[in-house]
């Protein structure tokens, strides 16, 4: 079941800031994780000799860590001031 908001959806809005940054960041993983498993699978089952594959995988373990880091401990969901004229 997918998450509800209460209100209208506003990209100014902290909290629902925070939500989409985490439901971004779980497509990430998602894609990350179904690309690699496949790579993985057909790796092992044609017993090929990829040697990019590890570095791939290692790098996409990186960006997923950078991403992670960005939204749990970067990233300012705080309210934002209002512009002045």
């Amino acid at each position: 079941m997918p998450p509800r908001w209460p209100r209208k959806p506003d990209r100014n809005d902290p909290e629902f800031r925070k939500l989409d940054d985490r439901m971004n960041f779980a497509v990430h993983v998602a894609v990350a994780a179904t690309i690699n498993s496949g790579l993985w699978f057909f790796h092992n089952l044609t017993v090929a000799n990829w040697e990019w594959l590890p570095p791939l995988t290692a790098g996409w373990v990186v960006v997923l860590l950078v991403h992670l880091i960005y939204i749990a401990a970067i990233a300012n969901y705080s309210p934002t001031p209002p512009k002045s004229t």
